[in-house]
């Protein structure tokens, strides 16, 4: 694939996992200067690697949510907890990803992950 099909793809899978409305919003927020950023995001962040075969949309969500619970990046992990329920991975095995999180990173770093699933559930009025 070429990097234009890569980007095609890569938006696809993006509005599919994250939703067309946080996708606008990241669009809209960045300017000539991030414009780039987000064209290389969709290229090869969504394109070339969660286009991949050899792992399902609700393996790589799984592993999203586990890789930013670990670096602490509780800001995107926002809109990959929305991905990650799209892609059919349930409250019970968020959870289970933040206990298993708790053991290899320490507990602030999953005490902050709930804290940040409780506030997406309560947006969304997920119970």
């Amino acid at each position: 694939m070429d990097t234009k099909e890569l980007f095609e793809q890569g938006m696809k899978l993006r509005r599919q996992v994250l939703g067309d409305a946080h996708v606008e919003k990241r669009l809209k927020q960045h300017d000539e200067f991030g414009r780039d950023w987000q064209e290389f995001q969709t290229t090869f962040c969504w394109g070339a690697t969660w286009g991949r075969p050899g792992l399902t949309l609700k393996q790589r969500s799984t592993l999203v949510l586990t890789l930013l619970a670990a670096f602490g990046r509780t800001e995107e992990m926002k809109g990959h907890l929305r991905g990650a329920l799209r892609n059919g991975v349930t409250k019970e095995e968020i959870k289970e990803i933040f206990i298993q999180v708790a053991i290899y990173c320490g507990a602030p770093t999953a005490g902050d992950s709930f804290r940040t699933a409780r506030e997406v559930f309560a947006e969304d009025g997920i119970e």
